[in-house]
């Protein structure tokens, strides 16, 4: 008799890994990995360096899985490793700038976030405003960025984005209300 795996909960689904079950992991990953790098990604803002840090989020998940409590969000647990792998990212690139005195990533290095209008006009307009709001999110300090990210992009509830931040679900409220504020602040400057 074989186990349906797209059937299982994601508690059962890491209950099984830790039982051996490798495709039960496999499973966990092909649920989550698009959210996770779409979180990773808004918070690098880089395509690449999202792709290796999602990969270094699951395989540390898979290696602490004993750490997940299978009552609780998975994606929320997941989340919070990946921020956690962002905001260590973050640190070793302020390092290597202060080596390389201080330089910034080229806009070339910077991808930008596709966009699939219709039209070539809607299109151009479409990636100018998607620069302009990236750039916005990126001026915001991490802490904001984060809330917006998760639940604004990410679409996790209010208590699932306090586990993931590991913050308390006013705190959660508050920093969304600053990162709208900011973000209107930001980008009505321009």
């Amino acid at each position: 008799m074989s186990l349906d795996l797209q059937a299982c909960s994601d508690g059962e689904l890491a209950a099984l890994t830790l039982a051996g079950r490798q495709s039960a992991f496999a499973e966990i990953m092909r649920r989550h990995q698009t959210a996770i790098f779409r979180l990773v990604r808004g918070l690098v803002g880089n395509a690449e360096e999202a792709l290796d840090l999602t990969q270094d989020c699951f395989v540390s998940a898979f290696s602490h899985l004993r750490k997940y409590d299978g009552a609780r969000p998975l994606r929320a647990w997941l989340s919070r490793i990946a921020i956690n792998k962002c905001r260590d990212w973050r640190r070793r690139q302020r390092v290597r700038q202060l080596f390389t005195f201080g330089s910034a990533p080229s806009d070339d290095e910077i991808e930008q976030v596709p966009d699939d209008a219709p039209s070539a006009h809607a299109s151009a307009e479409s990636k100018i405003e998607v620069e302009r709001l990236s750039a916005a999110i990126s001026a915001l300090p991490a802490t904001l960025r984060e809330v917006l990210m998760l639940r604004t992009v990410e679409g996790l509830s209010q208590s699932e984005a306090a586990k993931a931040l590991s913050v308390s679900s006013k705190a959660v409220e508050t920093r969304l209300y600053r990162a709208r504020a900011r973000l209107a602040e930001i980008l009505a400057e321009e």
